[in-house]
């Protein structure tokens, strides 16, 4: 996925959750869409080089939308988690990943479960396979050289857990799909420092045959690309 033309700046704060203000190189501050609605715990680090997009929609409120940000100035790490579906998308029509080849069709966004819930990705039409529901998690939290999530309490996440167990139970292919979206991240595990209910959860779908997968973008100002497996500890 090729990003629009990014420009640059240094983050000053985060704040009111979908705000962010930047400041530029000629010393004037711009205020951005966070697109982020986790706590960004890691990632918040004031005067951290930040790539932003552009938006000439009149209807917008804000013409600027917070990208990516460069953590300890050594990592890049996308914090627009809008694109991961599509980024995951791409990847699986691109073969990257093989555990998910050979279907024909590819929804997004579809009605299931018994939460009033709707599925990032739904596969269908394999020939040997039963269809595939797959929920997409963005990782960006780096602690100790491990990756976790989530990176605060998630009751959405939880009922996510849930609704994977019962299409497993039903008979369909279940996925959870952890997408790394922080270069320094090298294998993921569930926070139970920070949520352990979520931890709990995510080993009992595991148990009850969901499949726990994780994957990493390969990320410049330029593109981010669906790269590599990474590990998930369950």
């Amino acid at each position: 996925m090729n990003f629009p033309t990014l420009l640059s700046g240094r983050l000053i704060k985060r704040y009111k959750r979908f705000f962010a203000d930047i400041l530029l190189d000629d010393g004037s501050t711009i205020i951005t869409h966070c697109p982020n609605t986790g706590s960004m715990k890691g990632l918040l680090q004031e005067n951290s080089k930040v790539w932003y997009s552009t938006s000439d929609n009149p209807k917008r409120k804000l013409k600027f939308t917070w990208e990516l940000i460069e953590v300890d100035h050594q990592h890049l790490a996308c914090i627009q988690t809008n694109r991961a579906n599509a980024i995951i998308k791409e990847g699986i029509e691109n073969g990257v990943i093989q555990e998910l080849s050979g279907y024909e069709n590819i929804l997004t966004e579809q009605k299931y479960g018994e939460e009033k819930s709707r599925i990032d990705i739904l596969m269908c039409n394999h020939p040997t396979e039963p269809n595939a529901y797959i929920e997409v998690k963005n990782v960006t939290l780096l602690e100790d050289s491990q990756g976790y999530f989530p990176d605060s309490v998630t009751t959405r996440g939880h009922k996510h857990l849930r609704e994977l167990i019962l299409m497993k139970q039903q008979g369909f292919r279940a996925v959870l799909l952890f997408h790394v979206a922080h270069q320094g991240i090298h294998q993921v595990e569930a926070a139970k420092h920070i949520d352990p209910t979520y931890h709990e959860l995510l080993y009992e779908a595991h148990k009850k045959g969901v499949e726990i997968l994780a994957y990493k973008s390969n990320i410049s100002p330029d593109q981010i690309f669906l790269d590599k497996q990474v590990h998930v500890i369950i």
